[in-house]
């Protein structure tokens, strides 16, 4: 195998490996988004509406974070 070849691999491995990084964030993120909310609504249900439009909107922020960690190993080589 030449250093070309291991380089490849090396740089591919690397790129899985950020990818499985970049999505505990995410997912640590969306667990403490929805466990306030229905926190939240719990202690305040006249406000659930309000709540619920914020947990999803911050729900979206996060999830657009996650596939900006799932694009950025195959454009940056």
């Amino acid at each position: 195998m030449s250093a070309l070849e291991t380089t490849a691999a090396i740089t591919g491995n690397i790129g899985t490996i950020g990818y499985g990084l970049a999505a505990i964030g995410p997912g640590i993120g969306v667990g403490i988004i929805f466990g306030n909310g229905v926190q939240a609504i719990a202690r305040q249900p006249e406000a659930a509406g309000l709540i619920r439009q914020n947990m999803l909107l911050g729900f979206a922020v996060v999830e657009a974070l996650a596939l900006i960690g799932f694009v950025v190993p195959f454009i940056v080589k």
